[in-house]
């Protein structure tokens, strides 16, 4: 008798939660709070960073980048290049655990 996987899918706090991060004393990605305040009325990366990591609080962006997903998405989406993005040093920042 051949055994049937059922395959559950995941929301993406239940993702998250599987992985483990190795934070690195300083930030990867650094964001210019005062373009954020002067130029950009959208504030797109609230909507679009798939980890949450931009939240917007009285008007304002707080980043917070300890559950960074490591995509880049902050980077291309902002329309003023207000974020700036490097991967983090060498065997941190995410890792993924698949399972």
């Amino acid at each position: 008798m051949s055994e049937i996987k059922v395959l559950k899918k995941m929301k993406i706090d239940e993702a998250l939660n599987a992985n483990v991060w190795d934070v690195d004393h300083r930030p990867h990605i650094i964001v210019d709070y005062e373009k954020c305040r002067k130029l950009c009325d959208k504030k797109v990366c609230t909507l679009l960073c798939p980890a949450g990591c931009y939240t917007l609080t009285g008007g304002e962006i707080l980043f917070s980048y300890e559950g960074c997903v490591e995509c880049g998405t902050c980077r291309i989406v902002c329309p003023h290049e207000a974020v700036t993005w490097n991967y983090p040093l060498s065997g941190r920042g995410v890792q993924y655990r698949f399972g």
